[in-house]
């Protein structure tokens, strides 16, 4: 059976705000993933960079993505999707941030679907949906999800605010329903770009720069806690993953032999 692998990230989803959000899942993901509440993401810690940085594995000194803000690179490097695209693999994406389509070339995305949260208050879920529903159909070789809306409420309401908090849980139930819908053989990975404090992310602070990182399938240890995880690692681990060589450039390790 070829490879299928599910990215999803939760926007400035804080570790400790997902220990506190109540959802049961989270302790499921403990139990049946490695996984770190100790990862590192890049500095700004902003959407766009550490996107950007979870996809080409490079710094954003290096890609030179230093804002929200897209400017094409000036030595371009093949991120994630451009490697599976080389090898024949299908990647699908789901978002609800425009700028996040920056993240791949256009032609190498198969199955592309945005949904404006600003217009749509429930967009996580439709988003989520969306891909339950093309898992089923289409089975692509890579999906990503991207939900907005945790981050949108850190804005509005603040870092670990009930509001905050609330939204944690619903996109973890979301998190939970793709698990709950694929079979054993793929591997699904849980993270974030960022934290936040107050009403804002961006500094050095360590809630602007720990993030969570969960590691379920085949071949990943059950409750085993990884050192030194860093938000570098998940395009490498996906590679290794899809038996891939990754490019000279990248920066991360693959956090599975």
């Amino acid at each position: 059976m070829n490879t299928k692998i599910i990215l999803i990230s939760i926007d400035g989803m804080r570790p400790d705000g997902m220990l506190q959000c109540g959802h049961p899942f989270v302790k499921k993901l403990m139990e049946f993933s490695a996984y770190t509440l100790q990862g590192k993401t890049e500095l700004p810690s902003v959407t766009l960079p550490c996107h950007t940085s979870m996809f080409y594995s490079l710094p954003p000194q290096r890609h030179g993505i230093l804002t929200n803000t897209y400017t094409p690179p000036v030595r371009p490097v093949d991120g994630i999707v451009e490697l599976l695209h080389r090898a024949d693999k299908t990647c699908a994406a789901f978002y609800n941030w425009e700028p996040i389509r920056h993240l791949w070339r256009s032609e190498t995305m198969t199955y592309s679907t945005f949904i404006d949260s600003e217009a749509e208050p429930t967009s996580d879920e439709m988003l989520a949906e969306a891909a339950i529903s093309l898992i089923k159909r289409n089975q692509p070789d890579f999906l990503f999800l991207y939900m907005v809306e945790t981050d949108n409420k850190g804005h509005r309401f603040g870092w670990m605010s009930k509001e905050y908090l609330t939204q944690i849980s619903d996109a973890l139930e979301n998190v939970r329903k793709i698990v709950d819908s694929v079979d054993e053989d793929c591997y699904v990975i849980v993270t974030t770009d960022h934290g936040g404090h107050a009403c804002t992310h961006g500094t050095d602070c360590a809630e602007d720069m720990t993030i969570p990182m969960f590691f379920l399938g085949k071949g990943f240890a059950p409750g085993q806690k990884l050192e030194n995880a860093s938000i570098l690692d998940i395009a490498p681990t996906i590679a290794r993953l899809m038996n891939l060589e990754s490019p000279k450039e990248w920066r991360g390790e693959p956090k599975i032999q």
